[in-house]
């Protein structure tokens, strides 16, 4: 299977567009992380808060165990510190909330920069590439066939007539030679049509 045309024209395009194919696909992903890297400084105040909801749980925790230690009114001062150490924990879990929709934001963006581009890189670019590599295998399958030859020829003849004005004329025209089955006529429009493709006759 050839990938890249022997014709030094064709073989330089197919080259830039396949290097360009791949810069704007790793440019995608590049910029993608980037973004999605500037989503998540978003999400520092959600770990601040986080933080300081586990410490000032924590923290009043540990004052309410202490103040349950007192004589006689222990139990009183522990509820209140008890139910502001909840209202911590919800202050924490508030912080990991925030983290968690910033990181499926950012999560989201950079999936749809990367699959967009890339998928319009890939629609653009991948189906002619396939399509001419499925096209040389034919036409190397035709040339070495019997009677491949005639059938380039006859490609040649069907094709831009602009190809045609390397190829020398006889006298009764290149059509008629064609049907006569003039070999050297034939040799000249097959490597017209292998050139077309990209081949080296």
């Amino acid at each position: 299977m050839r990938l890249y045309a022997q014709t030094p024209a064709r073989r330089s395009r197919q080259v830039l567009a396949d290097l360009i194919a791949v810069a704007v696909i790793a440019a995608s992903v590049w910029f993608a992380l980037a973004v999605r890297d500037a989503i998540m400084l978003l999400a520092e105040p959600g770990r601040k808060v986080e933080s300081a909801g586990d410490n000032l749980a924590t923290g009043l925790d540990s004052a309410g165990e202490a103040a349950s230690r007192v004589p006689l009114v222990g139990g009183l001062l522990k509820k209140p510190l008890q139910s502001a150490a909840e209202a911590g924990t919800g202050l924490s879990d508030a912080g990991q909330s925030l983290q968690h929709t910033v990181e499926n934001v950012a999560t989201l963006a950079t999936l749809a920069l990367i699959v967009f581009p890339v998928t319009f890189v890939l629609v653009l670019w991948l189906p002619p590439r396939l399509l001419w590599i499925r096209r040389v295998a034919t036409t190397r399958r035709l040339l070495e066939a019997p009677g491949g030859a005639d059938l380039l020829a006859l490609r040649a003849l069907t094709g831009p007539p602009t190809d045609l004005t390397a190829v020398p004329v006889p006298p009764a025209g290149l059509a008629d030679a064609w049907r006569r089955g003039d070999q050297q006529v034939i040799s000249e429009l097959s490597k017209v049509a292998l050139r077309r493709a990209g081949l080296r006759p």
